[in-house]
């Protein structure tokens, strides 16, 4: 009996010393980690050359050991007995070394990539972070107010000083041979042209004599930059696309989407096919209905657009869809537009004249951006943008998402021809996804690639508007995988949804919208893949991604 109890005493004290010693490693990982994601941030930004960020390959190649070391630091974290939203930021630094990785060895947008050298942005961006590849040293003209105080004067100035050493840089650097990126990029330095013209114009500039000298050396170099560019244009000739092969890796170890570019070929095209058959069938259920009519002047639009935003914002409410924040109207009223002629208006100006419901429900972006300006998460790995646009599947993932979510849900039911439109909208999305897996595989040219795209979105509304057409394809082939991100990003929370809902229906649990889009958006903008592991506990979806990777 002694011996026994001895016995029990030791296992006891065993079990008790390694549960201790558990709780003080999980303890301990959350800042080993918090530490890491500041180191790595930190090193991510490159240093400066001639004081413009230094993209040269030779720097790159010098930064790869210390850069490999913070990778290793990552990957002897034992994490597996961490809880999981601690595995998951673990997973989250690991996406964003393998986006280093990518953009070093694949992707290369300071080699093959013109527009990466853009520095002007006059929009905010409607997701956490710009679209595609951007540098280090973005001026963000929007966040100006004119006539500039004194401190907002400095800090432009100095921000416009890096243009013309940056753009002798890039004449260096873009030694690559992608002629769709090249051609098209061309566009967005002339733009920077005409950005720095108007940014002439603005209140206050006129009489600084010492601005208006930055601002005009600027502009001279994007010209004599884009000049260069242009005389270029013979001795490009090779594909843009990184393949399929490059792109898969990317999507899974990246952007942590469990698919491959064959999986998201299948799934476009039967998300076009299931597009284009329910519009049909919508029609053919409201063929007894009055037609749709545009808003034909800006009285009429104006009060259609503030009614929808109205109604949008009260259907979540009163539903019990999502919990709404004081914050949403605020958000959503600056983005509601204003009537434009028909033959000027782009596709989605086109939908929001009949019913900006559908396009507004997409506008669930500007609830997001911000919760993360009055409400930032408290985990600082989930607090800004992730890096590399890992945050598409979430963000243009579950926009896309609540446009048809809402519909079944019943915003339409007053107006059920407004269903034709959601269906519309897919099949855009799908079409042009389509069209860019096709591009990065260098199965067809961007300008294909966008002909499809044009022709198999209904009623003809992408041949109103080619810039959009050029915008879009151009911004896909510059960033692999943001094109199809709308459609495998909802895909992806539809399943998550399902998952969520099968785990409440096995506990015998109710499962309810306003719980699944709440916690959702309590996670953060972080890839949908981990999203639902951290919803569901289950990491088979994640693992599988994980468990494969093979280096580059």
């Amino acid at each position: 009996m002694k011996t026994y109890n001895l016995l029990l005493i030791i296992l006891l004290s065993f079990y008790f010393h390694k549960t201790i010693a558990q709780k003080t490693l999980n303890n301990k990982n959350p800042q080993e980690l918090v530490t890491l994601f500041n180191d790595w941030r930190s090193f991510e930004i490159p240093p400066d050359l001639n004081g413009a960020p230094d993209y040269s390959l030779v720097t790159f190649d010098k930064r790869w050991t210390a850069f490999m070391a913070l990778k290793n630091r990552l990957q002897i974290m034992s994490k597996e007995d961490w809880p999981i939203n601690q595995q998951v930021d673990w997973h989250i630094l690991w996406a964003e070394m393998n986006g280093y990785i990518f953009n070093y060895k694949v992707l290369k947008p300071w080699q093959r990539d013109p527009a990466f050298y853009r520095s002007i942005w006059t929009y905010k961006s409607d997701v956490p972070a710009h679209e595609g590849p951007t540098h280090h040293a973005l001026i963000e003209l929007w966040q100006y107010s004119f006539p500039l105080d004194r401190s907002s004067r400095n800090k432009l100035i100095s921000s416009l000083k890096k243009i013309p050493p940056f753009h002798l840089q890039a004449q260096m650097n873009l030694t690559g041979n992608a002629r769709d990126l090249w051609i098209t990029g061309i566009k967005d330095l002339e733009s920077q042209v005409k950005d720095l013209d108007d940014l002439l114009l603005q209140k206050g500039v006129a009489n600084d004599n010492n601005l208006k000298t930055f601002i005009n050396e600027a502009r001279v170099a994007t010209i004599l930059f884009v000049e260069w560019l242009t005389n270029e244009i013979p001795n490009k000739t090779g594909p843009s696309g990184i393949g399929k092969e490059n792109y898969t890796w990317y999507q899974q170890n990246v952007h942590l989407v469990p698919l491959s570019w064959d999986d998201e070929v299948i799934l476009l095209k039967r998300e076009l096919a299931r597009a284009w058959s329910s519009l049909k069938l919508e029609e053919h259920r409201n063929r007894k209905l009055p037609a749709l009519k545009d808003a034909n002047s800006p009285e009429s639009y104006d009060l259609l657009a503030k009614n929808a935003a109205q109604e949008l914002i009260n259907f979540l409410e009163e539903n019990d869809i999502v919990t709404v924040k004081d914050y949403f109207t605020p958000a959503l009223e600056p983005h509601i537009g204003k009537y434009i002629p028909p033959n000027k208006r782009n596709f989605f100006w086109i939908t929001a004249h009949y019913d900006p419901k559908p396009l507004f429900s997409h506008f669930y972006h500007w609830f997001e951006l911000a919760r993360m300006d009055l409400e930032p998460h408290k985990n600082p790995i989930r607090k800004n943008p992730l890096l590399y646009n890992i945050f598409d599947s979430r963000n243009e993932g579950l926009a896309t998402a609540v446009e048809e979510m809402f519909m079944h849900a019943g915003l339409y039911n007053k107006n059920p021809r407004a269903r034709e439109i959601v269906y519309i909208l897919i099949a855009q999305r799908a079409a042009r996804g389509l069209g860019s897996l096709y591009a990065q595989a260098n199965i067809m040219s961007m300008e294909d690639a966008g002909e499809i795209h044009s022709e198999y979105t209904p009623r003809g509304w992408m041949k109103t508007e080619r810039d959009l057409l050029i915008f879009e394809q151009h911004l896909y082939l510059r960033q692999p995988g943001y094109g199809t991100s709308y459609i495998t990003g909802k895909y992806l929370i539809e399943e998550t949804m399902a998952e969520v809902a099968k785990e409440r229906e096995k506990k015998g649990e109710p499962f309810t919208l306003k719980q699944f889009f709440d916690d959702l958006n309590n996670i953060g903008n972080i890839p949908i893949s981990l999203g639902r592991f951290e919803l569901t506990a289950d990491s088979k979806q994640l693992y599988k991604i994980t468990n494969s990777f093979i280096s580059l």
